[in-house]
């Protein structure tokens, strides 16, 4: 998938799926509740074969599959995209990654209108704003911001704003109105024993919050 046409699916919910016991069934629930977002998450280190798998599976149902962490793994694993955070390669030089790659969906984190307005949005095609509410999900995600504060970085950049932390099916309305283009779960699909009724659940909440 070219980048014009991956860019044109960031709208919705999006799916972060920890590497865990489950995983493959939480992307199989995913994407048949119609989330066209895909996040692997590996934080104890990516096994490139699994990766690969990930990526072939989502993208054989016209999903995005995004890497985290690591570009060159998810270049070579065939992902569409990487998101990546502060201390991953790449994130202060998003230029450098965007010259070896030039198809990939680049994601970065931010917290701030600040961080945003100081973004490369010609190298940028998202940015993942949060924590906007507490989670458990990231130890290191800091403070909350709130919906005030994502609303501030909204109007501080162009960029589509996917909004993560804490974000659940009944807050799904109000984080679509401060103007989040996306919202990102972990929890809520993981720490559940039908992950594909709480995509469903969530993909309803956010398209009736329209």
């Amino acid at each position: 998938m070219n980048r014009a046409d991956a860019r044109a699916l960031l709208r919705g919910p999006y799916a972060i799926v920890n590497e865990a016991p489950g995983a493959e069934r939480i992307v199989e629930a995913v994407l048949a509740a119609g989330i066209r977002i895909v996040q692997y998450r590996a934080k104890e280190g990516i096994d490139p074969e699994r990766l690969r798998a990930f990526c072939e599976r989502v993208q054989s149902q016209g999903a995005l599959a995004i890497g985290n962490d690591d570009w060159r793994a998810a270049r070579a694993a065939g992902c569409d995209g990487v998101h990546l955070g502060p201390g991953d390669d790449g994130f202060e030089e998003p230029a450098r990654v965007r010259a070896l790659w030039p198809e990939a969906i680049l994601g970065l984190s931010i917290g701030l209108p600040d961080e945003a307005r100081a973004i490369d949005v010609r190298a940028v095609d998202y940015l993942g704003v949060g924590a906007v509410f507490a989670t458990a999900s990231k130890p290191d995600a800091g403070d909350p911001i709130g919906l005030d504060g994502l609303r501030a970085v909204v109007d501080a950049t162009t960029l589509p704003i996917c909004a993560i932390g804490g974000i659940t099916s009944e807050r799904l309305a109000s984080v679509r109105a401060s103007g989040a283009m996306m919202a990102a779960t972990i929890s809520a699909l993981a720490a559940t024993a039908d992950p594909l009724d709480a995509a469903r659940r969530f993909v309803a909440a956010w398209e009736a919050a329209a």
